[in-house]
């Protein structure tokens, strides 16, 4: 086995390894992750056997702490095939003492939910139990399960049913710049914060991950009054913005939206992951958002953050 720390000239077999992974997503392309390479310091890691990459560890360093990575939602190891439960024990000591020996402290590590997973990938759950790490913060989502019958709630269903007598058009949309000034100014009014992503940011993601992030609204007339940006994975169709103006609210326009992605778009899919309800590093929950959530079929799924102290 061979450790040692990504360099860009690595990106293209990065990329491969992540395209043949059993836990891996397009965010953990170099393209995506380095959109932002100007707010972390890169010290990714990468596992080789027998000349062989089988194994990446997406991190950034900040001080004397390692995150797996602070610019995206989850993390964690993602391997090929090949890595079965023993060698990622191997994987997950060598790793951890490479770390110390450049001086790191502390490992945070982010955990890619289980619905993410092309097939079961939980080794590194076992590899954080036995070097006793600690749970520092479990953060909530909502996610449904396509393959069964979707079962929204009684009064989603009667929103849904009015929604449809607008007339509102629902379809992809190019415009993600005008969808993220709406999500930008929704959330400046109630939250007085921003999205993660700025307006030319999302734009220039789309462009380079066009079958993966895609942008749906409702309209009426040529007004947008409702829309999502999906982000989509092999297995899960994850909606990383969800913004309504007032009259699309009235309209019941995110219903017939959101009814429009799950029933039909995306209903091969294995899950409709809405995202997080959780806020304040998981300790408080969005009670509103997550019924919100619930009254579509969709049910609990964890994102959890992992500490170890390397001292």
């Amino acid at each position: 086995m061979i450790i040692k720390k990504y360099e860009p000239e690595d990106k293209i077999i990065w990329d491969d390894l992540i395209s043949r992974s059993k836990n891996g997503t397009f965010l953990f392309y170099r393209d995506y992750m380095e959109y932002h390479s100007d707010r972390f310091e890169d010290h990714s890691l990468m596992v080789f056997k027998k000349n062989s990459l089988i194994c990446v560890f997406p991190a950034n360093i900040e001080g004397e702490t390692i995150y797996s990575h602070g610019g995206l939602t989850f993390g964690g190891f993602v391997m090929s095939y090949k890595v079965d439960t023993v060698f990622l024990l191997n994987i997950f000591k060598e790793a951890l003492t490479y770390y110390k020996n450049i001086g790191i402290s502390k490992l945070i590590y982010k955990v890619i939910p289980y619905i993410y997973h092309i097939t079961p990938a939980s080794e590194d759950l076992y590899a954080l139990f036995l070097h006793n790490s600690k749970l520092i913060r479990r953060d909530i989502s909502s996610a449904i399960d396509l393959r069964e019958k979707v079962k929204f709630s009684e009064g989603r269903k009667y929103n849904i049913s009015k929604g449809k007598e607008n007339n509102l058009y629902i379809g992809k949309s190019d415009n993600f710049i005008e969808f993220m000034e709406l999500e930008r100014k929704l959330l400046k009014d109630k939250y007085d914060t921003n999205p993660i992503h700025t307006n030319s940011e999302m734009e220039m993601l789309a462009k380079r991950f066009p079958e993966n992030i895609k942008l749906f609204t409702a309209k009426r007339g040529a007004d947008l009054v409702a829309g999502t940006i999906i982000y989509e994975s092999q297995n899960v169709a994850h909606a990383q913005y969800i913004a309504s103006t007032e009259e699309g609210k009235r309209l019941y326009a995110q219903d017939i939206l959101l009814d429009f992605l799950i029933k039909d778009y995306y209903k091969n899919k294995r899950y409709f992951d809405f995202g997080i309800s959780s806020e304040n590093n998981g300790k408080y929950l969005n009670e509103g958002l997550i019924k919100y959530k619930e009254r579509f079929g969709a049910s609990g799924v964890v994102y959890d953050f992992y500490e170890i102290d390397l001292h």
